[in-house]
């Protein structure tokens, strides 16, 4: 059943990442989007994933292969993906990969990036970081996302927000109910902002935005008021703003629910390349720690 759990985490990433591909950066639409599409700002094919997967990839590959986090082997990796579509990278990512693949170390081009930005709260290292949760046992993921965080986002705050869906999905992936599974990443969070919105979630109202404390509000509010893996993914991608990260987040919360078997088959059978996930997904449940 953990297992279940664990490849529907990833692969709700994955599903909730193509969905709303179609639909980043433009206003929701007058008729919901309810089976994969194409279109959009990037011209996506139906079933085809950006960026969210992309990082998240590298990062599980990481773990796999490191037996932990080690942040220069995955700045390799991110900086490889970066080349396979850089159309899908945000600013902050995009700036530090260039940074790092001109030879400065991942710590420094995170910093300077966010000097010279003046923020790096974005949500970039909340989408991707869903292997930490899976990996990692509950008492232990919290460290290890910030340090994931950091590679490319200097913000504490962008690591915290990683780090309470990070809790969450290791909670639910190792037999929490939700309600557990959240109320133990609160007691863990340790920055008031993301805290104080996340407490009485449902005060807030629900916003798709790039900054990484909304972002994280958004897709746990959503996730926790839905009924099925189906009714999270859909309600989260048609709020439009940053729909597939919104949906990844979301989708990564009710895979690690529901199970992937609770994914529509309609939805697995569009995704692009979803063998070579569910492998790396399985991979990375068996490399996990109990």
């Amino acid at each position: 059943m953990q297992k279940v759990r664990a490849v529907g985490a990833f692969i709700g990433l994955a599903i909730g990442d193509a969905m709303g591909a179609p639909l980043e950066g433009l206003p929701p639409r007058p008729v919901a989007v309810t089976e994969m599409s194409g279109g959009g700002v990037h011209n996506t094919a139906p079933g085809r994933y950006t960026d969210d997967t992309l990082q998240a990839s590298a990062l599980a590959e990481t773990l796999v292969r490191c037996g932990g986090f080690d942040p220069d082997d995955f700045s390799r990796r991110l900086v490889r993906a970066y080349h396979t579509a850089p159309q899908f990278f945000g600013p902050t990512s995009r700036a530090v990969l260039d940074l790092i693949e001109g030879g400065v170390a991942p710590a420094a081009a995170a910093q300077m990036v966010h000097e010279a930005k003046g923020a790096s709260r974005s949500n970039g290292s909340v989408m991707r970081g869903i292997p930490i949760g899976i990996f990692y046992p509950p008492e232990e993921v919290r460290e290890a996302s910030l340090a994931a965080s950091r590679v490319t986002h200097f913000d504490p705050v962008a690591g915290e927000a990683s780090a309470f869906v990070n809790r969450m999905v290791g909670g639910l992936c190792r037999g929490e109910e939700a309600e557990t599974a959240f109320g133990r990443a609160l007691a863990a969070c340790r920055d008031p902002e993301l805290r104080g919105l996340l407490d009485d979630y449902r005060a807030h109202p629900l916003v798709p935005s790039l900054d990484a404390v909304l972002a994280t509000h958004c897709a746990v509010r959503v996730f926790m008021e839905a009924t099925s893996f189906r009714d999270a993914v859909v309600t989260a991608v048609n709020l439009g703003g940053d729909a597939d990260t919104v949906g990844a987040i979301a989708g990564a919360l009710a895979g690690a629910r529901f199970g992937c078997g609770a994914i529509p088959e309609s939805w697995l059978a569009a995704l692009q390349g979803r063998e070579e996930l569910i492998d790396l997904a399985g991979r990375l449940w068996a490399a996990s720690r109990p």
